[in-house]
């Protein structure tokens, strides 16, 4: 019994030794084989591996282009918002500037402000300073070029309304720049952004394109603001006094800055 265990632990080790032998001696054709067997496998194995890789890193990608294209938009509309800031100041400045060529400053003691909402349908417009801006009520509004716009009509901390000139209930004296005589009337709003000057004796001479400017015998504006030019001379042979609708020197549709004559 002993014999034969010996005789089995031999063979076994034998058969160990030989196998080792044949292993290194054809590994080479081994190793073949085997790849030869398996390559068919291996290549779709390798390829849904690369490409699971693909996905995977694509996937990346995109996720990081996203970022960045995210990042990006953003960066570009905070430099649109800076340039359109430039913008506006830019424009700012120059509508300064243009009122500190007009000599607007040694005349009347002004303050700028910007209109931020328009109700053209009742003649009003709203402007961003109020009250802490030192906004009192009745104060005339005008533009860089001293055309008259209308006069503060009520006062909020932190903006104002404007009645136009044009309003029903705005009125004013004014006068017609002739040399040779000193014509006056009341300008008058009709509503709809239409005005017209009033109260002038029948036997004064208006023309078309004569230019009509504020008069202080009201109080209400400072005289020598522009109001705008005649547009039409209307006349009746049993009135006493003549009419002429007027072109207003302000386009609404164009006005950004008004100035408010705080003292005149």
């Amino acid at each position: 019994m002993k014999k034969r265990k010996k005789l089995k632990i031999l063979f076994v080790f034998l058969a160990i030794i030989i196998v080792i032998f044949f292993l290194n001696v054809f590994s080479k054709r081994t190793r073949n084989f085997f790849y030869t067997i398996s390559s068919p496998i291996q290549k779709p194995l390798w390829k849904l591996g690369s490409n699971v890789s693909n996905f995977f890193e694509s996937l990346f990608k995109i996720n990081s282009f996203k970022k960045d294209s995210d990042q990006f938009k953003i960066e570009n509309q905070e430099l649109i918002v800076e340039i359109s800031d430039l913008k506006d100041l830019r424009k700012e400045n120059e509508v300064l500037r243009k009122a500190l060529n007009l000599n607007l400053e040694k005349e009347f003691k002004l303050i700028m402000s910007e209109l931020i909402g328009k109700d053209v349908s009742q003649d009003y417009v709203l402007i961003n300073k109020g009250s802490k801006y030192g906004i009192r009520k009745d104060m005339p509004v005008i533009t860089e070029q001293k055309v008259v716009v209308g006069r503060i009509s009520e006062v909020f901390p932190s903006f104002s309304k404007v009645m136009l000139i044009s309003n029903k209930n705005s009125f004013f004296d004014a006068s017609v720049q002739k040399e040779e005589d000193d014509l006056s009337g009341m300008i008058k709003g009709k509503g709809d952004l239409e005005i017209f000057l009033d109260l002038v004796p029948r036997d004064k001479e208006i023309h078309e394109q004569d230019i009509i400017v504020t008069s202080d015998m009201g109080g209400v504006f400072p005289s020598g603001l522009l109001v705008g030019r005649v547009k039409q001379v209307i006349k009746n042979d049993i009135e006493s006094l003549q009419q002429a609708s007027i072109e207003t020197s302000f386009n609404i549709q164009n006005l950004q800055y008004l100035f408010i004559i705080s003292e005149y």
